[in-house]
């Protein structure tokens, strides 16, 4: 794919490192020349030093032929407004919005940023949800906040191992996705039997999500 990754931040920079090496072309833009300066030395990727809101910029790193965005600045104002000039002058499908203040994640929703990521928002639901980081990971909310995208993994006591997903109790507008066994990505059949250890990512509406976590963790 072709992502363009707006800010040179931290989190900016280790995205784009990290999308870089794994085979995607990647441009980067940040306003900082110094920053840019530095993630040039350091990355083989296309850097742009200009403003991350202005339309110069983003074509100039490539964006009529993108495939993704992700604004991950440190202002929630200038993320929105990245993915909405993504996606109204140059049509993206696919916007990712990094949102800093967790009172905003509906702005971004509504506003249609296609997935806003909330890291606050993940870290409050393990913690009130008393499972640990490896139990349950919230991966993603999209469809302006209506559906949510887990991974979860089965714990000891989990209700739902040796079962076949014909026979799971799972909450309506809930599927899974893939069960990660080891090595093995597994496309769930209705005859696949959950095992200690699986990995499962599942898609489920916001409204159903704690429902689904019941089903699949038991009493956490």
């Amino acid at each position: 794919m072709y992502i363009i990754v707006v800010g040179g931040g931290k989190i900016g920079y280790y995205l784009a490192k990290k999308l870089h090496q794994d085979n995607h072309t990647v441009s980067l833009i940040e306003k900082d020349r110094e920053i840019c300066r530095m993630i040039t030395n350091e990355l083989d990727i296309l850097v742009i030093n200009g403003d991350w809101c202005s339309l110069s910029s983003l074509e100039a790193a490539g964006a009529e032929r993108a495939d993704v965005v992700a604004a991950v600045t440190g202002s929630d104002e200038d993320n929105l407004v990245i993915c909405q000039l993504a996606k109204e002058k140059f049509h993206l499908s696919r916007t990712v919005g990094m949102v800093n203040d967790p009172k905003n994640e509906y702005s971004f929703n509504e506003l249609g940023v296609d997935v806003a990521v909330n890291s606050t928002g993940i870290i409050a639901k393990i913690i009130e949800e008393e499972v640990s980081l490896d139990d349950f990971v919230n991966l993603a909310t999209f469809k302006k906040g209506k559906l949510a995208l887990i991974r979860i993994d089965l714990p000891d006591d989990s209700p739902v191992i040796g079962k076949e997903i014909k026979n799971l109790n799972l909450p309506a507008d809930s599927i899974l996705l893939s069960v990660i066994r080891g090595s093995q990505v597994l496309i769930p059949r209705s005859d696949t039997i959950l095992q200690l250890q699986d990995e499962v990512v599942a898609l489920t509406s916001i409204e159903k999500e704690q429902d689904l976590l019941h089903a699949l963790l038991g009493a956490h």
